[in-house]
């Protein structure tokens, strides 16, 4: 019976004593989207058939999308706009930031 009690308080120890995992960042949607972008963000989920995850950033005149296991796709500020410049396949977000910190 000894070596039971020993066993459940090493086992009790061991649990509480685990780091516990960082809790994801939550996101806190906006108090308005623009229309165009509540539009982009539907079409993306397939009207909310399809679960969407992705990064994003702005360096400079650039906006960078990626789409984990796709790529990222990079657009240029133009005009008022952001127009696509390229697709660069199997890049990370910050592989893509650094070859355009070259530029």
């Amino acid at each position: 019976m000894g070596k039971s009690v020993v066993l459940v308080l090493l086992l009790a120890i061991s649990v509480s004593g685990a780091p516990k995992k960082k809790a994801p960042a939550q996101f806190t949607p906006p108090e308005m989207f623009p229309h165009p972008i509540a539009m982009f963000l539907g079409s993306m989920s397939n009207q909310g058939v399809r679960s969407v995850t992705f990064k994003a950033t702005a360096i400079g005149t650039r906006f960078f999308y990626e789409e984990p296991g796709r790529g990222v796709t990079v657009y240029q500020f133009t005009n008022g706009s952001y127009i696509k410049e390229a697709f660069l396949k199997n890049y990370t977000l910050d592989r893509a930031v650094k070859r355009y910190a070259k530029k």
